[in-house]
């Protein structure tokens, strides 16, 4: 390609692939760094933050990070969307960078420590100290989406063509799991504080410093166990490397286009991702809202949804065996509309909303399992870190716009039931553009194999 920096990785790790332990490595890091995004992000953080933030307010309940004014009840949110602009504009650069040295798997320690140790730092937090807070959450969480992108891209390493589908949702499954139990672990801990000892603020920053330590603990398996020895070739890190790695990603963008069937997919996944993030996120405020459902019974809806999206991950991988992992996904697509259009019109009790978490739980995997391994299907050789960093700010990139749509459809119609309706756009959108993608011909297009049942 005239201009383009070769990237020095190759399919040199292609022999591990179908090697058992490799895989089983991988899927362990699934189950490793669940611990931060359900127990850290989905559970204790935000609630946590926003009480020293208002310990720290004045008389107003506003507080003034670098001077800036804030609510205190908006800081948690802000520090969400700024540590996602920081992914936006961090990671498609880490991911060329990755590629362009051959370091995936020591740059996939290096961010998965950092994470690890600002992790474990918040157990630091206490009193007024919300800037710890949230510097500890712009950093963990920065480093958490960049170790995302490295580990993904060792994926088309361990598993060959035919194995990715299984491998990408066993290793899904895992990470409910992995987060479920330590998620139902914190929670005893929290709700029995004070049998264990503990006060709840106590209790609360060891549930948090537990999931730095879960994560590390568990990472060094696949460290142990994926391929390659970390060290890479004799690149010196500096100007020069970092110039040839914006270069590269400059190069990655350009020839994303001329995969056009790749970035359809991309766009698909961009609009049911965004959906899907946006339901899991506002589900509970719906829970309370608009049902009067107690936080006691929310809670314990989001660790029942952790353990049945363990069995869906993995029966979404029978289903894509036989009918071929893109129908899969547009049926789990189709199930995601159904749930929003039966949360609009037919849910009323708390029985009906455990009903309906249960059916979302065994989507909310299922999908998002096969989407990452078709798209190793569609990723040009040697540059899996760069493609799925893309595919990671896809992820995460606009998780912005389904809020946006559901807080306007609540402030002009005055209904969470209408607020929750509107999502359903994001998943038939989405749904359409998918199935325009022909995923057979855009693996045969990228130059790799294209297994039978795509």
């Amino acid at each position: 390609m005239t201009g383009d920096i070769e990237p020095i990785a190759t399919r040199a790790d292609a022999a591990v692939a179908g090697d058992r332990r490799s895989q089983a490595g991988w899927c362990v890091y699934d189950w490793a760094n669940a611990s931060f995004a359900t127990v850290v992000v989905t559970v204790f953080l935000g609630p946590y933050l926003t009480t020293i933030a208002r310990a720290a307010a004045d008389a107003d309940g506003f507080v003034y990070p670098l001077g800036v004014k804030v609510a205190a009840g908006s800081l948690f949110p802000y520090a969400v969307s700024i540590s996602v602009l920081l992914q936006v504009i961090c990671l498609p650069f880490l991911g060329a960078l990755a590629d362009y040295s051959d370091r995936k798997k020591q740059l996939l320690a290096l961010f998965t420590y950092l994470g690890v140790f600002a992790t474990v730092g918040l157990f630091a937090l206490r009193g007024t100290n919300y800037g710890l807070g949230v510097a500890l959450f712009l950093i963990a969480n920065l480093a958490y989406g960049a170790a995302v992108i490295y580990f993904n891209a060792f994926l088309p390493a361990v598993a060959r063509p035919e194995e990715r589908h299984a491998v990408s949702s066993i290793g899904w499954a895992l990470g409910y799991l992995g987060g479920g139990v330590l998620l139902a672990l914190t929670l005893v801990l929290v709700s029995q504080a004070d049998r264990f000892g503990l006060t709840t603020g106590l209790a609360v920053r060891v549930s948090l410093a537990s999931a730095g330590l879960w994560w590390g603990i568990f990472a060094l398996i696949p460290l142990l166990t994926l391929p390659g020895s970390g060290a890479g070739p004799a690149v010196q890190y500096g100007p020069a490397v970092v110039s040839s790695g914006l270069v590269q990603l400059k190069s990655t963008l350009a020839t994303l286009r001329r995969y056009p069937r790749t970035l359809l997919f991309l766009i698909a996944y961009l609009l049911y991702a965004d959906g899907i993030h946006t339901v899991t996120t506002l589900s509970a405020q719906f829970g309370q809202e608009a049902l009067g459902l107690s936080i006691s019974t929310l809670t314990l809806a989001i660790l029942m949804v952790q353990f049945v999206a363990f069995f869906g991950s993995l029966g979404f991988n029978l289903i894509a065996r036989a009918i071929g992992s893109k129908r899969a996904i547009l049926i789990d697509l189709l199930i995601w509309t159904g749930a929003l259009v039966y949360a609009y019109a037919f849910l009323r009790t708390e029985v009906q909303f455990f009903v309906m978490a249960s059916v979302i739980a065994l989507v909310l995997g299922g999908g998002q399992a096969l989407s990452r391994s078709v798209f190793s299907l569609m990723i040009p050789v040697g540059r899996e870190a760069e493609y799925f960093s893309v595919y990671e700010i896809s992820d995460r990139g606009t998780s912005w716009l389904g809020p946006l749509l559901y807080g306007l459809a609540l402030q002009f119609t005055g209904s969470y039931r209408i607020a929750i309706l509107s999502l359903v756009v994001f998943f038939l959108i989405g749904a359409a553009l998918l199935a325009g993608v022909d995923v057979r011909q855009a693996a045969l297009e990228a130059g790799n194999d294209a297994p039978e049942g795509v």
